[in-house]
């Protein structure tokens, strides 16, 4: 019942899972530039009334597990998000639009999921999955050779 929000006349827990990647998934930019994406995404929430329950950057996509009131639908956030972000980035860090060209920062589309019963299982996977992203590139990495042929392919 903690997690319960009420307004004057309603109560209600709207959480929900989003994640969302850069244009054309670069991995680079989040070495660069990651704090300030963070801190740019963080004022976004507060400014909308929108709680940040937890967030992970991982190289090439965010995941952010976030309280939205129901006054605020879930397309009309994200858009809002996305295109705030996007000018805020350029403006703060303006040799990226050789990259990606016209204020475009963050790929069309995003991927959203209701958060239920299974809030604590959706939270360990956001903790979790830049570990394995991590371990997943590492994988790639390794060189691979052909047991028919005794060649390495990288």
């Amino acid at each position: 019942m903690k997690d319960i929000n009420s307004l004057s006349h309603s109560k209600w827990r709207c959480q929900y899972h989003i994640v969302f990647a850069p244009k054309f998934r670069r991995k680079e930019v989040y070495g660069k530039i990651k704090v300030d994406i963070g801190k740019i995404l963080r004022k976004l929430c507060e400014q909308k009334g929108v709680e940040i329950i937890q967030t992970q950057a991982c190289v090439n996509h965010i995941h952010m597990l976030v309280s939205i009131p129901p006054s605020l639908s879930v397309s009309q956030f994200v858009g809002y998000l996305k295109g705030k972000s996007s000018l805020m980035i350029f403006d703060r860090h303006a040799n990226l639009k050789y990259k990606y060209g016209n204020r475009h920062f963050w790929c069309r589309g995003y991927y959203v999921d209701t958060v239920g019963r299974n809030k604590k299982v959706i939270e360990n996977y956001i903790k979790n999955q830049l570990q394995e992203d991590i371990i997943n590139d590492q994988i790639s990495f390794k060189e691979y050779i052909d047991p028919f042929t005794g060649s390495k392919n990288k």
